[in-house]
C-alpha cells in the first residue's frame, strides 16, 4: 500500500514537472522553444519570425546609418511623412499636411492629433522640434542631411517650422527616411555626460510606431511587442528578428516553417527555396544600379566622340552579362532614373545588344584598333566576373579592353581624378528624388567622386538640372529631368547596366508585405499580418 502511496506520489510529482517545463517553455527565447519548436508558435497568425544574419548596432535614429538597424527601428517610429507604399513619393504621416513657402526655404507642417509614444506621451510639435534639435546636437552621421536646417520652432502644439538656408527640394523625402523618426523628448532623462541620451537610445526605442523594443537578447534574437497606444494596431502582437547566420539553416529553417522571412540566403541557394511548396521569392528591382563611367574628357580622346560611346553601348550584351554576373537576378536599367523613383521613364531609350550597330558607329567616328583600359577594384565579388564580361563583348566590335584591377581605395583616387578610360561603378541614392541620379551624375561641377565620374559637360544639359533643383513643383521638376534624360542617353556618358535586385524569401502565409526601394530591408510591419 505505501508503494503504491509512493507511486502515486511520484506520477503527481512526474505530472507537476511536466506542467512547470510547459510554462516555462511557453514564455521561452527564441533559442529554445521560440526558435525551434517554439518557432512553430511563430507560425501563429499574431506572431512573426524573420531570420537575420547578425546582430545590429545602436538603434538611435539620430546615430544610426545602418540599413539593418533601421528594420527595427523603422517599424517603433513615426515620422513626419512616410514613403507611400511601394512608391519613391511620400505621403502624410505625423503631419497631416504641410506647405512650403514660393523661395522653398521654410516649409511648415500641421500634425494629426491623437498620436501618443510608446509611454502614452502626446506627439506635439515641440516633440518633433525637441527631436531634430537632439539629432542636430548630436553631430553624427544623420545630422549632416539636415545641415541646411537653420531654425526649426513649434509655432503651437500642432503646428512645427522649418526654415531652410537656401532652397532644397528633397528636403521633403529626407524626412521620411530613418533619420526624420520622432524620438520622445524624455530621453533626455536618460542623458549621460552631455551624451543626449545616446547611450540609452541605443538598444532601446522610445518612438509613436506600431511597435516597440520589448526584448533583445545579444547574438540571439531580437523581439518587438505592440505599442499599446499606436494610432493604428497592428496585426503581429510579437515580431521576432532571430539571429540565424548560417544561409543554409536559414533555408531548412524556411522550410519546416519555424521561421516565416529569411533574409540571408545568397543568390546561389535560391532556385532551391522556389522548389519548396510552403515558401515563395519577393522580386524587384532594387535602387541598387551597375553601370561603367565613360571618361568623356579625360579618358581615351576617342571617347570624347559620342558615336563612340553609343557604339560601347550597343557593344554590351545586356541579358547575358546578367546572367554572367548576378544569376539573372538583375534588370537592365532604362535610362539613368532607375525604375522604382518618381520621374523614371518608361519610354526613355533603351540600348539593346546590336553587334552590327556598334561597328557601324565605330566606322562612322572613323575609330579603328581602339585600346581602352577598364578599371575596377576587389570592393565586389563580382566585378571581376563583370570585367571580363564586357572585355569579351568590346573584343567583339574589335575594342582591346586592358583589365586594370586595383585595390579599392586606389580605385576611388584615380576615378576622382580621372585617371581612367572606363571604370565600373555603382550607386544607391541616400533619398528618394531624381536629384540624387541626374544632378550627382551629370552636372559638371560634380567632376570625381562627386557624382559626375563621367566627367561629362553638356550646358543645356546643366542648365536643366540646376533648374530642376530650384524648383518645389514636382510635375515641372520631372518634366525638366526627363527633357534631360532624352539628352543624356543619347550622349551616352555611362554604360547603364543593370538594377541589382532585390530578393525575399519568405512563407507564403505572410501577407501585405510592400517592398519600397527606398527602405531596402525595412518591413511595413504594421500592415502585415498571416
Amino acid at each position: 500500500m505505501m508503494k503504491r502511496k509512493l507511486s502515486l506520489l511520484l506520477v503527481a510529482v512526474m505530472i507537476l514537472a511536466l506542467l512547470s517545463a510547459c510554462v516555462k517553455n511557453s514564455n521561452a527565447t527564441p533559442s529554445s522553444s521560440e526558435g525551434t519548436k517554439g518557432s512553430n508558435a511563430s507560425n501563429g497568425k499574431d506572431v512573426l519570425t524573420i531570420a537575420t544574419t547578425a546582430d545590429q548596432g545602436t538603434l538611435d535614429p539620430a546615430v544610426t546609418m545602418d540599413n539593418s538597424a533601421w528594420k527595427l527601428t523603422y517599424p517603433a517610429y513615426e515620422r513626419l511623412v512616410e514613403y507611400d507604399g511601394g512608391s519613391t513619393k511620400v505621403k502624410p504621416g505625423l503631419a497631416k499636411e504641410w506647405k512650403v513657402s514660393k523661395d522653398g526655404k521654410t516649409w511648415t507642417f500641421t500634425l494629426n492629433e491623437g498620436h501618443k509614444f510608446a509611454d502614452g506621451t502626446p506627439v506635439d510639435a515641440q516633440a518633433v522640434q525637441k527631436s531634430f534639435e537632439r539629432l542636430k546636437k548630436v553631430a553624427k552621421g544623420p545630422s549632416e542631411v539636415y545641415s541646411l536646417v537653420s531654425e526649426i520652432k513649434a509655432e503651437n502644439p500642432t503646428t512645427i517650422t522649418f526654415k531652410l538656408k537656401e532652397n532644397f527640394p528633397p528636403f521633403l523625402s529626407t524626412l521620411a527616411a530613418n533619420y526624420g523618426s520622432i524620438v520622445n523628448p524624455k530621453v533626455m532623462d536618460h542623458e549621460q555626460n552631455g551624451d543626449a541620451g545616446q547611450n540609452y537610445l541605443a538598444t532601446t526605442t522610445m518612438g509613436s510606431g506600431p511597435y516597440k523594443l520589448a526584448k533583445w537578447k545579444k547574438g540571439e534574437y531580437v523581439r518587438l511587442d505592440q505599442n499599446k497606444y499606436a494610432a493604428k494596431k497592428p496585426a503581429f502582437k510579437k515580431v521576432y528578428f532571430k539571429i540565424v547566420a548560417d544561409p543554409s539553416a536559414q533555408r531548412l529553417q524556411l522550410e519546416k516553417g519555424e521561421i516565416d522571412i529569411a533574409e540571408g540566403i545568397p543568390v546561389d541557394q535560391i532556385n532551391s527555396v522556389k522548389k519548396m511548396k510552403n515558401a515563395t521569392i519577393l522580386q524587384e528591382p532594387s535602387l541598387l544600379v551597375e553601370y561603367v563611367y565613360v571618361n568623356s574628357s579625360k579618358g581615351n580622346k576617342a571617347l570624347q566622340n559620342k558615336k563612340v560611346r553609343q557604339a560601347l553601348n550597343y557593344a554590351i550584351d545586356y541579358d547575358k552579362l546578367i546572367d554572367a554576373v548576378q544569376q539573372g537576378y538583375g534588370t537592365q536599367m532604362r535610362g539613368p532614373i532607375p525604375k522604382g523613383l518618381w520621374g523614371h521613364d518608361g519610354q526613355a531609350q533603351q540600348y539593346k545588344y546590336d553587334k552590327a550597330k556598334a561597328k557601324s558607329l565605330l566606322k562612322e567616328a572613323g575609330v579603328s584598333n581602339l585600346s581602352l583600359d577598364l578599371l575596377y577594384s576587389d570592393n565586389k565579388t563580382w566585378w571581376e566576373t563583370e570585367a571580363l564580361t564586357i572585355q569579351s563583348n568590346l573584343k567583339d566590335i574589335g575594342i582591346k579592353v586592358n583589365l586594370k584591377k586595383v585595390a579599392y581605395a586606389t580605385s576611388r583616387e584615380m576615378i576622382d581624378k580621372g585617371d581612367f578610360d572606363l571604370a565600373l561603378g555603382m550607386w544607391s541614392p541616400d533619398f528618394g528624388d531624381p536629384y540624387a541620379f541626374m544632378n550627382y551624375w551629370f552636372d559638371s561641377k560634380n567632376f570625381g567622386l562627386a557624382g559626375n565620374r563621367a566627367f561629362y559637360k553638356n550646358n543645356t544639359v546643366d542648365q536643366k538640372l540646376r533648374k530642376a533643383a530650384t524648383l518645389n513643383d514636382e510635375k515641372k521638376r520631372e518634366a525638366l529631368y526627363q527633357e534631360a534624360q532624352r539628352m543624356v542617353i543619347d550622349d551616352a556618358p555611362y554604360i547603364l547596366l543593370y538594377q541589382k535586385d532585390f530578393l525575399l524569401p519568405m512563407s507564403k502565409g505572410v501577407k501585405g508585405f510592400v517592398y519600397n526601394p527606398m527602405l531596402e530591408s525595412m518591413y511595413n510591419l504594421g500592415d502585415m499580418s498571416k
